[in-house]
């Protein structure tokens, strides 16, 4: 039988290669690339791109 071989990741922002094994940080490659994506996240840099537009008061019901 052969042995399965491993997948290779790479790190979602610096694009090196990374093992899950040992690895603190997974599926970042270090500590820095870890916290530049958490700034990332903290600051609004990852977005979904909407069309939908927020309701305009005249669409609200009205309260009686």
């Amino acid at each position: 039988m052969t042995t399965p071989k491993k997948r290779q990741l790479k790190c979602p922002h610096c694009k090196k290669p990374v093992l899950k094994e040992g690895n603190a940080f997974f599926p970042f490659c270090s500590e820095q690339c870890q916290l530049i994506d958490l700034g990332q996240w903290l600051d609004g840099g990852y977005t979904v791109p909407s069309t939908d537009s927020p309701p305009s008061p005249e669409d609200s019901p009205e309260d009686n």
